[in-house]
């Protein structure tokens, strides 16, 4: 190449800043000072590259290669010499880049990291009170051991496992919250051994229990208590006795335990979860375009390295006259060259990998989270918290979800309970001012006049007491000392119609309720607080538990005193709970209360069908309903139970079991009274919410543990099933109605089921899952957890695969699906089915309690709703919220822009890295294929990390390329992302081969201009650091200005870093140029950007190629049909005179509203 043309790079030296001659060169080729060729100019970028750092200086024994090889006390020279790769670029160059995604990926990790140690110390350091020898002493949580006595105060957490020994209240015993355990806010009881002595001074004992294990409701031991001369008293330990980390004391002034479970043996600490590492769609993407630009870097290295062998392999280009080779270079094995140049290559070219990407993708997210916790449209006023982000690694997924599990209690619903009616002995009692009215619905009905007959007065009054004292709710006292029975009395007689659940002390004056003390119930179920206050209503009031005996006001205004001899506790098996009772006239009662399911085979039958109609339409109308019976028990039947009772609760081995079976032994032969109905309402704005995300495209699965026709009613009441949806049932009940065996009946309704759902229906459009707009049939799909057991575990295997994939198939082609009567590991089962699915399409699982947590942790995305208190399923999900209706926008108009802005700061960074090497790929064409760089060291390592970083980070951080209102308006919407829509392989081919494009256009539109050879005008010619300096320049404002050409909202911000980063590298160039800096070697750059800019040829050629390099993205934007009203344009606000207001403009250039969006209208 002549002055302007190609010779190879150990000819071409830059013209722009002349060098004397020095005696550098490459290592071990010459003796150092040794005179070279005059003509000869070698590069001085050449720098050595070792794996060992020094290993290429030569050992003490043997001098360096060059002075005397033929020395024979001296190793050959190839054999102490080590590979030397002549690398184009210096090390600062290659690692700066790599060093800065490194460093601030190592801050994020150490910020989170301190956070957590922090965390940790909050809880370890915690300190809490010992008794040791009597004295109260204070240390850390973390140095407590088994065997110390601890002191808890109210409203502390437990520091560690404790056996409750002592209580501050009178009955021995506590109340304590688990939220932070598993998701109840609720308060439960804990009761004291029975029989310690009130000194813990004196107390000797010794405790067994079983090995620690996370199951939070079970614990078996026994406690031997030592008395002087007597025989040691065993006491059973249970559940009820044990206090667990992390639970809260509340409504006691303190107690005392023993600590049993320490450290990582608590069961906090081993149901502790570690979360499992969640990766985004996106980020499968990622790699998969890594993956093509890897192997095209090594492509561009095979193809350089081949043709330069190729170029040398012609006479007189491998050894010129004016460089001849080295002895020691002509002995170099010729592959071990290859392989070198190979390398020199790779490292030319790697700038081709975005490694900046990964720690903008990093900050995008971190930052980007900011934007839920800040959106004010999320704060609740009535738990005064806004969103939580746990997981800001999957912002993006929020935009590409498929599928939406969902529990129904407490996210559906509210979970806040309400008495609605009861029915007692087939007559609907529904409270209206404590008037009764007729249910037309049960032919057993009378007039209401009937209420007034004796058989019915007893029967109700039955009923009310059996509402009354089987339960274990507690009445909260006020801080105040509590008043005198007799006043308590006469206040309680007073609120028998409020249903409000207080009793407060008097004011003395008229009996009115004291505002400031307020007197509520405590109870382990919000059902129990609603059951409650519904036999208040009705004359009957609850006054507490004190010393074992239960009192109630009647609607006699007497006290009713029952001694409490045993509760049988409710448990998700049996369904049901009972209290034993002794009467002042020495009956022996059993209450028992649980599902119709659980109650009913327990009862005689006659009495069942007065009741069932009942409940199975209290249940249709969405009421959660419980059925009521008693049994009165005889002399023997008491001893023998009690006696079974004792036994049991002192085995240590399958406790459990064995008083199970005395439970069932008892509950039998019972009479049924009647039946509760209480009301769950939906959450705020939960069907338009639910219809929302159907419209965007997304299936909505129910998993709940309550009974069908309750969950189906919720379903309804949700427009999850339309009044059109044909529903297709899979239950215990459809499985008998044939009279076959359950698999044979199985097998026949799955068949027909995937007939009728699958081969029948028409084919679905793309993107469409709804077919509400057309006039094929609306599926919806109902299952319970005994027939989904007898899916998943058909045997042989065989069967039971092909029952789950007609089961995945039926549920698909649903609209919507209900799983009623789940478990919670039967929730994690659908979900991780559906996540393991063709396709694998995106799950997000929302819940609010414990029983949520396994589907919440199994999805893509978990999300949490939040309740008054903390809650296990917000710890473990990745987003919470404080209602349902907050899931809407976080998905459309959150999750859609996270998404399209993640996905166009991937393709954009993938894009720009293709423009720049792509001409310093094809400049080695030209220079003989010597690895020369086209640009300069400070343009290669700052055009990452300044020059065009900022701009697209905060393009990824505020574009909304459709207005928020927009998103939320047209569901639909969604649907245009769905399944990484802007991740595919169509549009990064767009990107890629547009990247193509603007690289050969920059490199061959300059080399254009170079072929006049005189651009100044005092005839000085151009070298070849002004010909990548021109490249580089047209570079940075092309990718840059072509962000501005995408970005549709416009705020301060991306202005100020738009044209800041374009100002920024004018002011660098002629900065770094302009100055000789003492610490480089050789100022490649030395006024080469000002002297560049002084020719006007050089001006016109940048503005014209970077018009020409926009131009296809230009066109594209003018030319495109418009879409319509999926626009940045916002609705016409009405004024107060009826005409519509246009919304002001944004701020933004008149060009970027001409060439903005799709829309009709120019913003």
């Amino acid at each position: 190449m002549d002055h302007h043309g190609d010779p190879p790079r150990h000819d071409l030296q830059s013209m722009d800043v002349p060098r004397a001659a020095t005696g550098w060169s490459r290592a071990g080729s010459r003796r150092r000072g040794a005179p070279l060729p005059q003509i000869c100019s070698l590069n001085p970028s050449i720098r050595q590259w070792d794996p060992i750092p020094g290993s290429h200086y030569p050992p003490p024994a043997c001098p360096a290669p060059g002075w005397n090889a033929n020395q024979p006390a001296c190793v050959p020279a190839e054999t102490c010499a080590p590979v030397i790769v002549d690398t184009p670029t210096s090390p600062v160059t290659s690692g700066l880049p790599l060093f800065f995604v490194i460093t601030v990926t190592a801050i994020k990790q150490g910020y989170e990291d301190w956070l957590r140690h922090k965390a940790d110390n909050e809880v370890n350091k915690y300190l809490v009170t010992v008794l040791e020898d009597g004295l109260r002493t204070r240390k850390e949580s973390e140095k407590i051991k088994v065997g110390d006595v601890v002191e808890v105060e109210e409203d502390e957490t437990f520091p560690c496992d404790l056996i409750l020994l002592q209580s501050s209240r009178d009955d021995d015993t506590c109340f304590v919250t688990t939220a932070s355990l598993d998701g109840e806010s609720n308060h439960k009881t804990h009761y004291t051994v029975p029989d310690t002595e009130k000194e813990l001074d004196l107390l000797s004992a010794t405790i067994e229990c079983e090995h620690p294990q996370p199951d939070l409701y079970k614990f078996v031991g026994r406690m031997h208590i030592y008395r002087n001369n007597q025989e040691p008293a065993v006491r059973s330990l249970g559940p009820e006795n044990l206090l667990l980390k992390g639970a809260t004391l509340k409504n006691t002034l303190k107690i005392y335990g023993v600590a049993v479970y320490t450290g990582m043996e608590t069961k906090m600490a081993l149901n502790y979860q570690g979360k499992s590492q969640k990766r985004s769609a996106v980020e499968k993407s990622i790699n998969a375009f890594l993956l093509v630009y890897l192997t095209i870097l090594v492509s561009k290295a095979l193809v350089c390295t081949t043709l330069k062998y190729v170029w040398q392999s012609k006479q007189g280009q491998d050894e010129p006259w004016y460089n001849h080779k080295t002895q020691r270079e002509k002995d170099t094995n010729l592959y071990l060259k290859m392989f070198t140049d190979f390398l020199s290559f790779m490292v030319l070219f790697n700038f081709i990998i975005p490694v900046s990407m990964y720690v903008t993708v990093e900050m995008q997210k971190f930052l980007g989270s900011f934007f839920i916790s800040w959106d004010k449209d999320f704060y609740d006023p009535e738990i005064q918290e806004g969103a939580l982000v746990n997981t800001s690694d999957l912002n993006e997924e929020l935009g590409q979800v498929e599928y939406v599990f969902t529990d129904k209690t407490g996210t559906l619903t509210q979970n806040n309970m309400e008495f609605i009616e009861c029915c007692i002995d087939g007559f609907q009692y529904k409270y209206r001012d404590a008037d009764t009215e007729l249910d037309g619905f049960c032919v057993t009905d009378g007039p209401v006049n009937k209420l007034q007959q004796k058989a019915g007065r007893e029967k109700e009054e039955l009923f009310l007491r059996a509402l009354c004292l089987c339960h274990t709710v507690q009445v909260k006292e006020p801080t105040a000392q509590r008043g005198g029975q007799s006043q308590l009395d006469r206040v309680m007689a007073h609120v028998d119609g409020l249903g409000l659940g207080l009793g407060p002390g008097l004011d003395g004056n008229g009996g009115q309720p004291e505002e400031e003390e307020p007197r509520g119930f405590i109870a382990s179920s919000p059902d129990e607080v609603a059951l409650v206050k519904g036999a208040m209503k009705y004359g009957f009031t609850f006054l507490g538990l004190e010393s074992k005996n239960m009192k109630i006001l009647n609607r006699n205004n007497d006290v009713e005193v029952y001694e409490l001899l045993h509760v049988l506790n409710f448990d998700p098996v049996r369904r049901r709970m009972s209290v034993i009772v002794r009467s002042k006239s020495g009956d022996t009662l059993l209450f028992c209360k649980g599902a119709d399911s659980s109650i009913f085979p327990r009862v005689k039958q006659e009495e069942v069908e007065r009741i069932r109609m009942h409940v199975e339409r209290n249940a249709t109308e969405g009421y959660r309903t419980l059925c009521v019976a008693y049994k009165k028990l005889g002399v023997e039947e008491y001893a023998q139970a009690d006696a079974g009772l004792r036994e049991a609760r002192l085995a240590l081995q399958d406790r459990e079991e064995k008083l199970m079976a005395i439970y069932n032994q008892v509950e039998t032969g019972m009479s049924l009274i009647g039946a509760t109905a209480v009301e769950d309402r939906l959450q705020e704005e939960a069907a338009e919410t639910m219809e929302a995300l159907q419209g965007a495209g997304m299936k909505v699965w129910v998993l709940t543990g309550d009974k069908m026709e309750t969950a189906k009613s919720t379903c309804y009441a949700c427009r999850l099933f339309q009044r059109g949806t044909e529903l297709l049932e899979l239950t215990v009940r459809t499985l008998e109605d044939g009279g076959r065996k359950r698999g044979e009946r199985l097998h026949e309704l799955l068949m027909d089921y995937h007939k009728r759902a699958v081969k029948d229906a028409p084919p679905v459009k793309a993107g469409v899952t709804r077919s509400w707009s057309s006039a094929s049939q609306d599926y919806g799909f109902i299952i319970d957890g005994a027939t989904l057991s007898l899916v998943f575990n058909a045997s042989p295997e065989s069967v039971s695969s092909s029952y789950k994939s007609l089961f995945l198939q039926i549920c698909q082609n649903c609209t919507a699906v209900l799983c009623c009567r789940m478990a919670p590991l039967q929730k994690a089962q659908i979900v991780k089915l559906v996540k393991n699915s063709k396709g694998n399409p995106i799950t997000l699982s929302i819940g609010d309690g414990a029983n949520d947590v396994s589907m919440i942790l199994e999805a893509h995305v978990g999300i949490g709703i939040k309740g008054k208190e903390g809650r296990q399923a917000v710890r473990n999900s990745d987003y919470a919220i404080p209602k349902l209706k907050h899931l809407k926008k976080l998905l459309l108009a959150h999750g859609h822009l996270y998404y399209v802005r993640i996905a166009h700061l991937v393709q954009y960074f993938f894009y720009k890295n293709l423009c720049f090497i792509l001409p310093q790929f094809l400049y080695q064409f030209f220079c003989g294929y010597s690895q020369q760089p086209l640009y300069d060291a400070a343009y290669l390592t700052m055009y990452n990390i300044c020059f065009t970083s900022m701009p697209i980070l905060a393009y990824s951080l505020l574009e909304q390329h459709i207005c928020m209102e927009v998103l939320l308006d047209n569901a639909t919407l969604y649907r245009e992302i769905a399944k990484n829509a802007n991740l595919r392989w169509c549009p990064f081919l767009y990107w890629t081969l547009l990247g193509v494009f603007q690289g050969v256009l920059f490199f061959f539109g300059v080399r254009y201009l170079f072929s006049n050879p005189a651009l100044q005008d005092n005839g000085q010619v151009f070298g070849n650091w002004s010909y990548g300096t021109i490249v580089f320049t047209v570079l940075v404002f092309t990718v840059t200005l072509k962000l501005a050409l995408d970005t549709r909202h416009w705020t301060w911000i991306n202005h100020f870093v738009i044209w800041g980063s374009l100002a920024f590298y004018v002011f660098f160039s002629f900065f770094w140029g302009g100055i000789i800096w003492p610490f480089l070697q050789q100022q490649r750059l030395y006024f080469v950007f000002a002297n560049m800019l002084s020719s006007v040829s050089a001006w016109l050629v940048i503005i014209l190629l970077i018009l020409l390099s926009l131009l296809p993205d230009i066109l594209l934007v003018v030319l495109r049909k418009p879409r319509g009203p999926h626009s940045r344009q916002k609705k016409p606000v009405e004024s107060s005179a009826g005409d519509p207001q246009v919304p002001p403009s944004s701020a933004r250039p008149l060009l970027m509203r001409t060439f903005s969006d799709e829309s009709n209208t120019v913003l």
